[in-house]
Order: C-alpha cells, then structure tokens, then sequence
C-alpha cells in the first residue's frame, strides 16, 4: 500500500488547519510534520503546541520528523501533542536504542532517519524495533530541494533489509519528490512518500478540492508501478 505524506513545511501557515483537512479530504494518508531547531539544520520551523493545535483538526496520522539535536527531551511533548509516530536522525542522540524505548514508552511509533551522508549500518541492531525507516533525498533543513538520485540505491538497500525481517516497518522517502519521479522512487522500495512544495505549491486558491488534482496524479503514477 502507498501512502501519501504532503509535508505542512510547505503549507499556508496561516491558514494550516485548513490545508491540513483540505490536502487529506484530497486523498492524502498522512501529515509529515517537519521540526527543525536551528542547530541540528540550519531552519527553524515549528514545536509540540503547533502539533496540539492540529491533533483536533484531523484523524490522519501525524508523522514527526525530529530534525533537532538533542531530541530525548522534546518527544514526550510531541507525544502528548497528539503524534502518531515520531522519527530522529541517529547523529543526533546519544543512545539510539534508548531513543526508540522512549519513544515506544510514550504510545508512538518509532521512525529512525538517514541523511543523504549517513550510513545504513545504525540499522543492523535496531531494525527489529523500528515501525518507520525514512531515506532523505535532500540534506534536510529546507524545503523545495532537488531530488538526490543516490537515495534510490539506500532505498533499495534498506527495502532488503525489511523484506528480510519479515517486520512490516514503512519505508518512507522525503526531498524533491514530484510526480514525475514518483513512480522510480516506488520501484526502488519506497512505500510512503513526503512531498511539500510538489503538493502545497498546487493549489493556492480558497478551494477545498484544489489539492485534488496533485494528489491525482501521485496516485496515477504509483498505479503504474
């Protein structure tokens, strides 16, 4: 099953619970939440009491992408803020296991993230613990990037990975996806897709089914494959 996980980085913020329901009563699966600190990546983005404004605002899973170093101290926050799964860079906790119990421990799934630079052997003694493994295609730290084509080949090696735990863990890509390369990403393993400015940039009138078209076409991409 495919899913579509439109990153809000890329949202009217002043108008964010709209383009929440907006962009899922489209077809969308899930909210990528995209948290940035300014020191971990050079952006500053957005916190828990944004994540708590929204969690009344939708059913769909709320998917938190911790882009903050350290991050034990801000993930039971998202976790009472009402985040279904959250996920974090490895370099960016002291104890990567640890990370995943706390996670767990506070009633969400648990992502593990690895930049375009960081090597896939952090998985060999987690994978077993993880729900989510997310492959960036862009350093992260800003949105509307190009697409890095070496996150085909880290897909294709994390898909194996996964296929051989027998564990159904989401294998999630994020940076520079569009409808045109859609299809290639999925081939490559991926199950669920980010995409921000591909989808927000779609649509900037007042019209609820204006994402209706973008969403559409993702669909009919990955129905090729």
């Amino acid at each position: 099953m495919y899913r579509l996980a439109p990153s809000i980085l890329s949202a009217n913020f002043a108008k964010l619970g709209q383009e929440v329901t907006d962009v899922i009563d489209s077809g969308a699966d899930i909210i990528h939440f995209d948290v940035m600190d300014n020191h971990y990546v050079p952006n500053l983005t957005i916190g828990p009491l944004v994540c708590e404004a929204l969690r009344p605002v939708t059913d769909a899973i709320i998917d938190v992408h911790l882009m903050v170093q350290p991050v034990d101290r801000i993930i039971p926050d998202f976790a009472k803020a009402g985040a279904n799964i959250i996920s974090f860079h490895p370099e960016a906790s002291n104890h990567i296991d640890r990370t995943i119990g706390l996670i767990k421990e506070q009633g969400c799934k648990a992502g593990l993230v690895f930049n375009p630079a960081t090597p896939l052997h952090y998985l060999d003694h987690v994978l077993d613990k993880l729900d989510l493994v997310l492959i960036m295609s862009v350093n992260p730290g800003f949105g509307g990037q190009t697409f890095i084509p070496e996150a085909l080949n880290k897909l294709r090696a994390v898909r194996k990975r996964i296929d051989a735990s027998g564990k159904d863990i989401m294998l999630e890509i994020d940076g520079g996806v569009k409808v045109d390369n859609i299809a290639e990403i999925a081939r490559a393993g991926a199950d669920t897709f980010v995409a921000g400015s591909a989808v927000y940039q779609a649509g900037k009138d007042a019209d609820p089914h204006r994402y209706d078209s973008i969403v559409a076409a993702f669909r009919a991409e990955l129905a090729k494959v």
